[in-house]
């Protein structure tokens, strides 16, 4: 698991764990999770932070098997740091996840974004029908967070919404998949539920 194995790093290392969330940019809370097996898919940014904190890679860091699924919020990101980020990943198929994949921020519109994941080798797959809804993304991001995700989920029972998931699903057994959308928070972003309903289905 990706939460004992951050841990060894760790140990083997020589630093607590508060000196590892300093050194990572982590919050010490969520690093206390994530060693204890709380937070299932902490996003490749902060998995890659950790990593160069303890001068070893992702790989290393993450579990070798199959299925596969990580998630990536490109907020705050230039499009050669996060290509940069996606590669040093090991990921191999992004997954974009937004209903409109259109961008003010340069180079992650779908066109372009999906040129410069080609140019690494990485596949890029827009699934409209796993997008967030307009006026449903405020939910998200304020005090009615559960309200906001029970209305998403609910639009995932939708045979467009199925079959994406279907694909993801099938996707994960060859490929390093990443969910791909704005937030940097998982937890404030429509992917965790996603996240959520693949583990479902096995």
């Amino acid at each position: 698991m990706l939460g004992s194995a951050i841990a060894q790093a760790r140990r083997e290392f020589g630093i607590t764990q508060r000196q590892l969330a300093a050194a990572s940019g982590v919050g010490l809370e969520t690093l206390r999770k994530l060693e204890q097996g709380h937070v299932e898919q902490p996003g490749v940014f902060r998995i890659a932070a950790i990593a160069d904190a303890l001068e070893t890679t992702v790989d290393a860091l993450l579990p070798a098997r199959p299925n596969r699924v990580s998630s990536v919020g490109y907020e705050g990101c230039e499009i050669a740091t996060f290509v940069d980020a996606i590669q040093a990943a090991g990921i191999d198929l992004v997954a974009d996840v937004r209903l409109t994949p259109l961008s003010r921020k340069q180079g992650f519109s779908k066109t372009r974004l999906g040129a410069a994941l080609g140019d690494i080798g990485v596949r890029y797959e827009h699934l409209r029908s796993l997008g967030n809804a307009k006026e449903n993304r405020p939910l998200f991001a304020g005090a009615e967070l559960e309200v906001g995700r029970a209305r998403y989920r609910a639009g995932l029972r939708t045979p467009e919404a199925r079959r994406a998931l279907g694909e993801l699903a099938s996707w994960r057994q060859e490929h390093h998949v990443a969910l791909l959308c704005f937030e940097r928070d998982e937890e404030r972003c429509h992917r965790s539920v996603v996240l959520e309903e693949l583990a479902q289905l096995g």
